[in-house]
């Protein structure tokens, strides 16, 4: 059977779920994955040589773009569920040669790809990026049509933007977490900057946009539905209002590790506050995605997700700002490219 799938992704909405597909079914297959994405050249284009003199810092981060904060996220589903994975970035612009190139020398079985499948595979439209890989390998190509003409397409829409931020959060503390770790070993100095502008995004992330979302919609419609997760909700809804101590914490370990240095244990007290958080956001987390989540896909409504969708899509609710979104995507983004991770 197969063992070992490449798995391409881009800055889509499909990479979100294709993510959520591909982790549970290399599960099952006892496979590893190798989650992809071709970057394109920007140094190479007009714009790019002229923003690097007359921008440089705006170059940077063009230059970098969502590639490494697209594998980050890819990467912390697989951990969570215990999936062997691997990631990797190239610069291409022919990406349907880059993934084959890929798949080759890697020496994949399988290659798992997304498609919008509006019409079902002769719907693939010409000229697309799968379409040229399926028609360029010889390996087995398994296309999941994620945009089609799905009856609970809401739901699972919904339940993908859910999984992503949860993916983004732990992206970012397992790289804080590195950050630490290397650190205490004695491989890098800890760069207290990087690290502060991290906890900014543990800290203001969830309390400004993902738990409000959660609370008005996800908590509520459940608890309008069922009784039955009454307990978990509270226990959620106490996590999200307790969890500014363990926060402040690590903050207060990383100010005292910036006066002091490493010496009188500063740095191992850091390692410690960093840990708590993470071990909370953990336990948070599952307790959404395994008991929260599936008893949201039991009782909820098409109503209910259709509503879900449009609060998490912050595209039509006037209590959540797309602007704000939009500002944590370029921040975690920003915060992906600059901190230092195995694989990539």
């Amino acid at each position: 059977m197969y063992k070992h799938l490449l798995v391409p992704l881009d800055g889509s909405g499909l990479a979100t779920e294709i993510v959520s597909r591909v982790v549970p079914f290399a599960l099952a297959l006892g496979a590893r994955i190798t989650f992809f994405t071709a970057r394109a050249d920007y140094a190479a284009t007009g714009p790019g040589a002229l923003q690097r003199t007359v921008a440089p810092a705006a170059y940077a981060d063009n230059l970098a773009g969502e590639a490494r904060g697209v594998l980050q996220k890819a990467e912390a589903a697989a951990k969570a569920r215990g999936v062997p994975c691997a990631t990797l970035v190239r610069n291409s612009d022919r990406p349907a040669a880059a993934i084959l190139a890929v798949a080759d020398e890697l020496g994949c079985d399988l290659i798992f790809m997304a498609s919008h499948g509006h019409k079902g595979l002769r719907g693939l439209v010409q000229g697309s990026q799968t379409q040229k890989v399926l028609a360029g390998t010889a390996l087995p190509v398994l296309v999941a049509t994620i945009e089609s003409n799905q009856p609970d397409r809401e739901k699972q829409a919904a339940l993908a933007i859910i999984l992503d931020e949860h993916r983004s959060l732990a992206a970012v503390v397992r790289g804080l977490l590195h950050l630490v770790d290397e650190a205490v070993a004695g491989r890098t100095a800890l760069d207290v900057m990087l690290a502060r502008t991290m906890i900014h995004y543990i800290e203001a992330f969830p309390e400004r946009l993902h738990h409000p979302k959660e609370e008005a919609y996800l908590f509520r419609l459940l608890s309008a539905r069922t009784a039955e997760f009454d307990g978990a909700i509270a226990q959620l809804r106490a996590q999200h209002a307790g969890g500014d101590e363990l926060i402040r914490a690590m903050q207060g370990a990383i100010d005292r590790h910036a006066r002091a240095g490493a010496a009188g244990g500063s740095l191992a007290a850091v390692a410690t506050a960093v840990n708590a958080v993470a071990e909370a956001q953990w336990e948070h987390m599952n307790l959404e995605e395994n008991t929260i989540l599936p008893a949201a896909c039991q009782h909820l409504t098409g109503e209910d997700w259709a509503a879900i969708h449009v609060a998490f899509s912050a595209n039509g609710d006037p209590r959540f700002d797309a602007d704000l979104d939009d500002g944590f995507k370029r921040l975690y983004a920003r915060i992906a490219n600059l901190v230092p991770q195995p694989g990539l």
